[in-house]
């Protein structure tokens, strides 16, 4: 359970598809797999669900997949025998509920009211979904009722898109959010995969909001930082701030006063969601030097990548 959790956290964003045609199966787990996103709710709304979750985890069985709007038990049952990983409701079935949670299988019913919510504490959860998420007063009411309950996260579904994703998101009690503008029914049906793995790839990046932050060159001593710092400052008119480690001249430029990570310097890239980011990355076979791990009040803010290109090292940055 806590792996599967982690890893939808990781992800951050869910898409929820309904697939009318069992052949869409394989290329849309493709293009959302491609564009970032290997990880996808499949939903018992359509007749093909069933044989489109057996497709998907016979082709991509490292894909987190997992069943959605389950309403039965025996619906659990099947979704599981064709290789869900979790299980989602639009509601709060304590019958499902409990068959999950007995037989070890992650499962989010959806909630809408504080009453809901302690029925789920009651039923031991410390996850739900939160549905309709915009149809229930959105990110101001989940707030509202999740107050009075820390113990307890949600995966807000229902009218999530890219204009409001981000604000979701960096609510603390928000695993991750679940969504269908990527993954829309009429593309689906036109096989425009190619286009539903551009727009996997578009939210993934507004979720990260990866932006370079300052840049970092190497000094040989703390003269020579000071002396470079200096002429930075006086181009542009930047006041400089001088460090153990470093002279920072505004927020943009970092002149070092030894030589560091990359044979010139460093491009630090900053993220909303510095752990998240770590695991794109690593998808995309990229690897972190984490001996550079810097953490703050126990929760990591800053880690370098081990690849550098052109002499500069990077380093994400939460921001």
């Amino acid at each position: 359970m806590s792996d599967i959790l982690h890893q939808i956290e990781m992800t951050g964003i869910v898409p929820v598809i309904a697939i009318d045609d069992a052949n869409n199966a394989e290329p849309l787990a493709k293009a959302l797999i491609d564009g970032g996103l290997p990880c996808a709710e499949v939903t018992f709304r359509t007749a093909a669900a069933k044989e489109a979750m057996s497709r998907i985890a016979a082709a991509y069985p490292s894909m987190l997949m997992g069943a959605g709007t389950v309403l039965t038990v025996d619906q659990a049952k099947t979704a599981v025998s064709c290789g869900a990983k979790f299980i989602v409701a639009p509601g709060l079935n304590p019958k499902v509920v409990e068959y999950c949670t007995s037989n070890s299988i992650p499962v989010f019913p959806g909630v809408a009211t504080p009453s809901e919510v302690e029925q789920a504490i009651e039923l031991g959860l410390n996850v739900v979904k939160f549905f309709p998420a915009e149809g229930n007063g959105g990110l101001p009411y989940l707030k509202a009722i999740g107050g009075p309950y820390k113990q307890m996260r949600f995966i807000p579904t229902g009218g999530i898109d890219e204009s409001n994703l981000l604000s979701y998101l960096k609510y603390s009690q928000i695993v991750a959010c679940g969504g269908s503008w990527m993954v829309k029914p009429e593309l689906i049906a036109a096989k425009q995969f190619d286009e539903i793995r551009k727009m996997t790839e578009r939210a993934v990046l507004l979720m990260l909001g990866l932006e370079l932050k300052h840049i970092g060159m190497n000094c040989a001593d703390d003269a020579e930082s000071m002396k470079n710092a200096q002429m930075i400052a006086s181009l542009f008119g930047l006041p400089i701030k001088e460090g153990n480690s470093s002279n920072f001249v505004g927020t943009q430029f970092e002149v070092m006063k030894k030589q560091y990570l990359g044979t010139h310097g460093h491009l630090a890239i900053g993220t909303n969601f510095i752990e998240r980011a770590i695991t794109y990355f690593q998808r995309k076979g990229y690897s972190f030097r984490q001996e550079s791990n810097v953490e703050k009040n126990g929760k990591r803010v800053a880690i370098y990548l081990e690849q550098e290109v052109a002499g500069f090292a990077f380093h994400l940055l939460q921001v």
